[in-house]
């Protein structure tokens, strides 16, 4: 594991933040870190990097306990948490090049080279002498994921990685973070945005008031969600809706209600959808589109926390 954790349980005064968590991230995975605001995300990344102790629990990062590991794994790690924060009358170069001296283990002959490459990674080459204070949101943004690509990394941890982005940026960004996953790199993101994750991650945990209530492979968690369901598009509702019940299927009164166009129901285990097809045809029901829903990750979500997803955490 990447990342795993026993117990871990952060307390500021009499309020829980975070509860008895069990993380668990593999190697190699593109873990999507969700939930609500004021859910403990980002109190746990703080406590997983070093910069607030844990009251209680466990937690081991690249394999070494920390937090009293941690001079032997941070080097290890890329982290972007809680927005970027640089000088602001230094180029983004000048920035980046502070950082790097910073590292005892950074080669100054080289320092250059790795702060022109971390540039060129996030797409801010062109930018490597303009002063911070005038850069945008989006820009600032991509400048912490270039100080946390300043030396190779193993983990790359990243909280909200995409805030500030256009949509041109946003692309580049997931291309980046998939590149990484590619060359061996465990990236653990975590966001507010579904979509992105949805398009980007592996693995997935979600967590909900102080606890981690779900976590797994991406598949796994949409296919214990609600059953898929049968959305059959045609002209003859009622003539479907007979069909699906003659297959034990009970058509969904309230989406017929919203699309009278469409008849809905849930799809059974031991039905092939390409058997509802047959038998709707075989009825005479005109299908002019026949598809099977599944749980996305955003019923997910509501069902696991009873939120929305609005917000940023």
């Amino acid at each position: 594991m990447a990342i795993a954790t026993r117990g871990l349980t952060k307390r500021f005064g009499a309020q829980t933040a975070v509860s008895d968590l069990d993380l668990r991230v593999p190697r190699g995975a593109v873990f999507g870190f969700l939930g609500p605001n004021g859910s403990g995300k980002t109190t746990t990344i703080r406590m997983l990097l070093g910069l607030i102790r844990p009251s209680a629990g466990d937690a081991r990062v690249l394999g070494t306990a920390v937090p009293a590991g941690l001079d032997r794994v941070l080097p290890r790690v890329g982290a972007l948490v809680e927005g970027p924060a640089f000088a602001p009358f230094l180029t983004g170069a000048q920035n980046l090049a502070r950082l790097d001296a910073a590292d005892r283990r950074s080669d100054p002959a080289t320092r250059g080279d790795r702060v022109a490459t971390a540039l060129e990674r996030v797409g801010l080459a062109h930018a490597a002498r303009k002063k911070a204070h005038a850069y945008s949101l989006g820009m600032k943004q991509r400048l912490g994921l270039a100080g946390a690509l300043l030396a190779p990394r193993e983990l790359l941890v990243l909280d909200e990685p995409t805030n500030g982005l256009d949509p041109q940026g946003t692309r580049e960004v997931r291309a980046l973070v998939r590149a990484l996953a590619a060359e061996g790199a465990t990236v653990f993101v975590s966001s507010h945005l579904l979509a992105e994750v949805e398009q980007l991650c592996s693995h997935v945990g979600v967590m909900s008031g102080g606890r981690l209530v779900a976590q797994g492979t991406l598949d796994d968690f949409r296919r214990t969600g609600a059953q898929p369901r049968v959305h059959v598009h045609t002209p003859d509702t009622d003539l479907a809706r007979s069909a699906l019940a003659s297959l034990a299927m009970s058509p969904d009164a309230e989406a017929a209600a919203s699309d009278r166009d469409v008849v809905v129901a849930a799809l059974p285990e031991d039905r092939a959808p390409e058997e509802i097809v047959a038998a709707l045809v075989s009825a005479g029901v005109r299908v002019r589109g026949f598809e099977v829903v599944g749980s996305s990750l955003e019923q997910r979500f509501v069902e696991l926390t009873g939120e929305g997803f609005d917000v940023v955490a």
